[in-house]
């Protein structure tokens, strides 16, 4: 709400921050949705306009085996990759707001470095280290792997939440006899909830979203919907690939 007093330079910056916002909203949501009402066309060639409404590609979706295992796939390796990111990303958030140690900066930029190196090396080297361990084609380097892409998204979004977090708390909890255990369960853990959820989220999507990774890791038999996509699109393309575009 505007204040009743404000100037009128002001009240013009902001209509016109909403409206800056809503512009680049609209820039990065309408080429997804431009995307979606191509898989209800009754042609099989991805063009505008459409040659009619059907529902053969849904269809043709829920029918196909391997769109069912990749799915199947991305919804054990998501949430599993996401609980680990979760966990480690949280306490990792923890021990670096709360402590002050020699070449803190560069544990967390070791932490945080999976966000901003090329997720291509990040496949290639997580490929060259679990091949030798017979796990190149397993869930078990998948699920750690995108835990590891995960985990700094997890730390920026919990220190941020643990910036204003007034440790006085868990020190009142200690003297109330709590262990440190109970502390974090009960004082800590739902003050920062926010943060861990909203780490969790990104986290997820990450995970949901990751294909050159999956692309050095993932056997046929652990091909996601983002390398099932990568894989359609590249060697048959069809109809039935827009309506997962949006994930």
């Amino acid at each position: 709400m505007l204040n009743p007093y404000t100037s009128p330079i002001e009240r013009l910056w902001y209509y016109a921050l909403r409206i800056i916002c809503t512009l680049v909203l609209l820039f990065l949501v309408l080429p997804v949705l431009v995307i979606v009402p191509l898989s209800f066309n009754s042609g099989s060639f991805l063009v505008y306009p459409l040659q009619g409404f059907s529902l053969q590609w849904y269809q043709d979706f829920f029918n196909s085996a391997e769109w069912m295992r990749a799915l199947k796939n991305s919804m054990i390796v998501a949430p599993a990759a996401t609980l680990l990111a979760m966990g480690f990303g949280t306490l990792a958030a923890i021990g670096l707001t709360r402590g002050n140690f020699p070449g803190k900066a560069l544990v967390m930029a070791l932490v945080i470095s999976p966000m901003v190196v090329p997720v291509v090396i990040v496949g290639v080297a997580s490929y060259l280290f679990f091949a030798p361990l017979g796990l190149g084609n397993s869930y078990t380097s998948l699920i750690l792997v995108h835990a590891v892409l995960g985990v700094p998204f997890v730390i920026i979004t919990v220190s941020a939440t643990l910036q204003g977090f007034n440790h006085n708390l868990v020190r009142a909890a200690a003297s109330l006899g709590a262990s440190p255990l109970t502390a974090f369960r009960r004082v800590t853990l739902p003050l920062i909830a926010p943060g861990v959820i909203s780490g969790a989220l990104f986290a997820f999507a990450t995970s949901f979203d990751e294909v050159v990774v999956t692309l050095f890791l993932a056997g046929p038999e652990q091909a996601t919907l983002p390398r099932q996509m990568f894989s359609g699109i590249r060697e048959n393309l069809s109809p039935a690939s827009p309506p997962l575009r949006p994930c």
